[in-house]
C-alpha cells in the first residue's frame, strides 16, 4: 500500500513545510508518485505548489462526510505530485472533530482507501506547528514521521516533545506501526553554534539523525512567490542540493528497511520447516 509520512514538528519555522514541497519534488523526480496533504490552515504547501486556496477544497470536507476525499485530490505544477490542498476554514475542523467519534482515527479512516488503492508510492502529510487534534490525526495516519529541525538551541527544547508523543501513540495502541523515520537538520549556517546543535542532536538520537543537512539560503525564501518548489525554481543551489541529497538518502534507508522486512517474511527452507514442525 502506499506509505504515509507525516513531517511533523510543533515548532513554527524549522523548514517543515519547504522540507515537504521539495520532498514531494524530489520524489517525484524519481519517477514515484506523491500525494501532499496540506493540514495547516496557513495552506503554505498548498500555495507552495502553486495552487490556490479554494473554499471547500481541503480535508475537512472530507473529514465531515460532506465531500468524498477523491473530490479534494488536486494536480500540482510538479507532474507525479498531487495534493489535498488547505484552507482558513481547516482551523476550525479541530473543534468538529474533537466531537467525533473516534476522533483520533478521522483522517486514518478516509486515507484507507486511497492507500489501498495505492495510486501513490507515498503520501507526505504537512502538519500544523502545533499538538492539536490535526497533528494528532496526521501521527495516527501515518507509517513514520520525519522531523525537520532547525539548527539551533531553542528548537532542541521541542524535540524531546514530539518523540515522546510518538512513542505515546504507539504504545497506546493508537498507531503501534508509527516509527520515527528521522530528524532532518535544516536551516543550517556554518557556525559553531549550528555544528554544536548538529552535534548533540546526533549524540542524542544516534542514526534516527539524517547525514544530510539542508543551508539557509535565500532561494528558498523566494521559490514560494513562484509557486514552484526551490528544487525546480533553483536546481543548482546549495538548498536544491541538500533536498535531493537527503531524498536519496530517505530513498536508501526505505530500500534497505524493506529489504529486511522482506527477509523477515520469507518462508522457511523445506529441511527447516520440516525440522521446526
Amino acid at each position: 500500500m502506499s506509505y504515509v509520512i507525516a513531517i511533523a514538528n510543533q515548532k513554527g519555522g524549522v523548514g517543515k513545510t519547504t522540507t515537504v514541497v521539495n520532498f514531494a519534488a524530489m520524489l517525484a523526480s524519481k519517477k514515484k508518485t506523491v500525494l501532499v496533504i496540506d493540514l495547516d490552515p496557513q495552506a503554505n504547501a498548498t500555495s507552495g505548489l502553486g495552487v490556490e486556496p479554494q473554499d471547500g477544497i481541503s480535508l475537512y470536507p472530507a473529514l465531515m462526510g460532506t465531500r468524498s476525499i477523491d473530490e479534494v485530490i488536486l494536480g500540482t505544477v510538479i507532474e507525479n505530485v498531487n495534493i489535498i490542498p488547505s484552507e482558513v476554514n481547516l482551523a476550525g475542523a479541530e473543534i468538529e472533530i474533537a466531537r467525533m467519534e473516534d476522533h483520533l482515527h478521522g483522517l486514518a479512516n478516509i486515507l484507507e482507501p486511497i492507500k489501498e488503492a495505492n495510486v501513490f508510492d507515498y503520501i507526505i502529510i504537512d502538519c500544523p506547528p502545533s499538538l492539536g487534534i490535526l497533528m494528532s490525526n496526521a501521527l495516527a495516519a501515518a507509517d513514520s514521521v520525519i522531523i525537520p529541525m532547525q539548527c539551533e538551541y531553542y528548537a532542541m527544547e521541542g524535540l524531546s516533545v514530539i518523540t515522546q508523543l510518538i512513542e505515546r501513540l504507539r504504545n497506546t495502541e493508537a498507531n503501534p506501526r508509527l516509527v520515527l523515520d528521522g530528524i532532518l537538520m535544516t536551516m543550517y549556517n556554518k557556525t559553531r553554534l549550528a555544528d554544536d546543535v548538529i552535534s548533540q542532536v546526533r549524540e542524542h538520537y544516534a542514526d534516527a539523525v539524517y547525514e544530510s543537512v539542508i543551508p539557509r539560503s535565500v532561494r528558498a525564501g523566494e521559490a514560494p512567490s513562484f509557486g514552484l518548489p526551490v528544487v525546480v525554481y533553483a536546481p543548482s543551489s546549495t538548498v536544491a542540493v541538500g533536498y535531493s541529497e537527503f531524498t536519496k538518502e530517505f530513498l536508501k534507508r526505505r530500500k534497505a528497511k524493506e529489504t529486511i522486512v522482506n527477509a523477515n517474511d520469507a518462508p522457511l527452507p523445506t529441511s527447516e520447516a520440516s525440522t521446526i514442525v
